[in-house]
């Protein structure tokens, strides 16, 4: 399964490290060639020898390990050798170094080296109450916004004596991921394609202070674009106010306002194979928004709105030959006839319908239910998915109509 893949191993200091020879093993079974490297906090936990043994390599602690010729570099040609990282356990401390981009031995050095596009699965073992802390998920948000895999932990006995969510995935699991991770992908019709989305809300000023908005949390774009660039397509996101972090592989133009968002995209029209309009564009905004704050008086106060621009018609009204248009079509309830006569009006290719229950379709949940619409009259309906499940089918369904 792994025949011919390079991989390196990091161990780190926690009690899990006495599982990571039989890691090593499947690797080896599976065809791999193993390069380990530990913390001197790992071989507290885990003989060196036996990790050389089934290895068959020595183990690598430090940066030099010796004045032999080619051995000052081995941490520069380690990054260029391997086909994927595996860092199990990865410890509190560890992680930490990650995060900060520190690298004061082999295994922390190890993902700075690496080359860029090769997979690393970061396995967190410690305490429950460890891994909940505040920092830890901070450094793991950050690691995965460099595009890090992280292997969740399991919950059962931990060595502090209580039993709860912390304990290192078996060795079988771990190598299952790796294998998932560095399988070769199904080719896609969306590789070497560009694609536009745009995705979350946006915000019209009324003053200083205050705007108009609606409750998109950008989660259907996001997972749309970074679905997309796991395809291979090259990938802009032009994003409303959102806290998202931006997917792997993804270029981010961040707006405000409905009319900043058009700026924002239209230079992207003549490039782009594909648009595909996620963002919940507000349809009006205030006609004369006030500098400063609007005070309270007495007396009501009429606010005066004018339409905005409408971003995903004005692509697919000017598009060429070939590019194609998606949007979606969001309702509180029934609504699948204006899906279609959006779908005409809007000279769509495709349109996702969707309901907004506030519970399991719609804004700011992560889940959805879509309808799918197409130009020749195709419907899928679709049953309840997390939004990244709902942004693989609407990309299958739209690598359909791409142009063969």
């Amino acid at each position: 399964m792994l025949t011919g893949k390079n991989i390196l191993l990091g161990i780190s200091g926690g009690i899990a490290a006495y599982k990571t020879p039989h890691l090593v093993r499947l690797l080896k079974k599976s065809g791999a060639d193993v390069q380990v490297m530990a913390t001197d906090s790992a071989l507290k936990f885990v003989s060196e020898l036996s990790l050389a043994t089934v290895s068959n390599r020595s183990v690598l602690t430090d940066i030099f390990t010796a004045d032999t010729e080619g051995e000052r570099t081995r941490h520069i040609s380690l990054g260029e050798w391997a086909d994927a990282l595996v860092i199990a356990p990865a410890t509190a401390n560890t992680l930490a170094k990650l995060a900060g981009g520190l690298c004061d031995d082999m295994l922390s050095i190890s993902l700075i080296t690496l080359r860029p596009g090769k997979p690393v699965l970061l396995v967190p073992a410690m305490d429950g109450y460890m891994y909940d802390s505040p920092s830890v998920q901070r450094n793991l948000s950050v690691l995965k916004q460099q595009g890090c895999r992280v292997l969740e932990p399991e919950s059962g006995p931990l060595a502090s004596g209580q039993c709860g969510l912390g304990r290192m995935p078996e060795p079988e699991t771990i190598f299952e991921a790796l294998a998932e991770m560095l399988a070769a992908p199904e080719p896609s019709a969306l590789s070497g394609k560009t694609v536009v989305v745009t995705a979350g809300p946006t915000r019209e000023k009324i003053d200083g202070v205050r705007y108009l908005s609606n409750y998109s949390s950008g989660k259907m774009g996001f997972a749309i674009a970074a679905e997309a660039a796991r395809r291979g397509a090259t990938v802009h996101l032009v994003s409303g106010p959102v806290t998202l972090p931006t997917p792997p592989g993804v270029q981010r133009h961040d707006a405000e306002s409905a009319v900043e968002m058009l700026e924002a995209a239209r230079p992207l029209f003549a490039d782009c194979d594909l648009f595909i309009g996620a963002a919940a564009v507000a349809d009006y905004r205030p006609e004369t928004p006030v500098e400063g704050k609007i005070k309270k008086h007495d007396a009501e106060m009429e606010l005066r709105l004018v339409r905005n621009p409408d971003i995903l018609a004005e692509f697919s009204t000017n598009r060429k030959p070939g590019q194609l248009a998606v949007g979606f079509a969001l309702e509180t309830a029934g609504g699948i006839d204006y899906a279609r006569r959006k779908l005409t009006d809007k000279k769509l290719d495709l349109v996702a319908f969707n309901i907004y229950d506030g519970t399991t379709s719609g804004f700011e949940v992560d889940t959805n239910v879509l309808t799918l619409l197409d130009r020749d009259g195709a419907i899928t309906e679709l049953p309840l998915l997390s939004k990244e499940e709902a942004a693989e089918r609407l990309l299958d369904a739209i690598e359909l109509l791409l142009p063969r």
